[in-house]
């Protein structure tokens, strides 16, 4: 178990399979830096340990994942220099997921929001809940897209639909994703985990010499990073922006952003 001053990430195995589940269900599981590095260790720590053939992502309680501590993002803002930006765990995590050599898998129900969903465009196999609600309000943060996103989701479900999802900060529904390409399976809520733990114990009980490497030639991971890190450079600039600090500062607030003067 690898735990953080405020939620933890509670990883256990079973058999060949890792799961890693976000536990701060009292904040949707919003992620922290700490929680961000709590997922970074374990995914590196899979990545090295040759008994481990997959891993599964969850969320606990009634979300699978709120996106960013937004309390959290405006601490990072209030950081000096660019290199206390380049060393953020949540830029840490983005690259482990788009360089991660073993299966990647997803059960999500509820909201997942910003990188909770845009962390399932580098799963191998996702399964949603009829409740799963799939959202990127990137641009209305002042911030862009992240975890390349905005070169997988596009090829995914289109340039229209991305725009929608990541401009516009469009909801979509798990029916949708599933039909878009996004989801492999929709499952009723009370089905979610045993879906995902039954695929990946199909694919623990697979060669895994054979598995990885299918996956790396599915997969341009150059590209990837190359895209990634195009992002997070403007990413880092945009949570100093005024546009930024003044949409964390409404959503604390509860009150609507004013982009009148930018």
């Amino acid at each position: 178990m690898q735990a953080s001053e405020d939620g933890r990430i509670a990883v256990s195995q079973t058999g060949g399979v890792m799961t890693l589940q976000i536990d701060r269900p009292d904040k949707k599981n919003a992620l922290t830096d700490a929680l961000y590095g709590a997922l970074s260790d374990a995914l590196d720590n899979a990545g090295q340990d040759p008994a481990i053939r997959a891993v599964v992502m969850l969320g606990a309680g009634d979300a699978f994942c709120a996106g960013n501590d937004i309390s959290d993002f405006l601490t990072m803002t209030s950081r000096q220099g660019s290199e206390g930006q380049a060393e953020a765990q949540v830029f840490r995590f983005l690259r482990l997921l788009g360089s991660f050599s073993k299966p990647l898998l997803a059960g999500v129900q509820g909201r997942a929001v910003g990188i909770g969903t845009t962390m399932l465009l580098h799963c191998d196999h996702v399964v949603l809940a009829e409740d799963a609600q799939l959202s990127t309000p990137f641009v209305s943060l002042g911030l862009v897209p992240e975890a390349a996103s905005s070169l997988l989701l596009p090829r995914l479900v289109g340039h229209a639909r991305a725009f929608a999802m990541l401009a516009m900060g469009a909801v979509m529904g798990a029916q949708e994703a599933h039909e878009a390409g996004l989801a492999n399976a929709v499952v009723p809520r009370a089905e979610l985990d045993d879906a995902v733990m039954q695929t990946a114990q199909h694919i623990a009980a697979l060669p895994p010499g054979a598995v990885q490497q299918t996956k790396a030639l599915m997969r341009n991971r150059e590209e990837i990073a190359r895209v990634m890190d195009a992002e997070i450079e403007i990413f880092a600039a945009r949570l100093k922006s005024a546009e930024a600090r003044e949409a964390f500062t409404a959503f604390l607030e509860k009150r609507a952003p004013d982009f009148s003067s930018f």
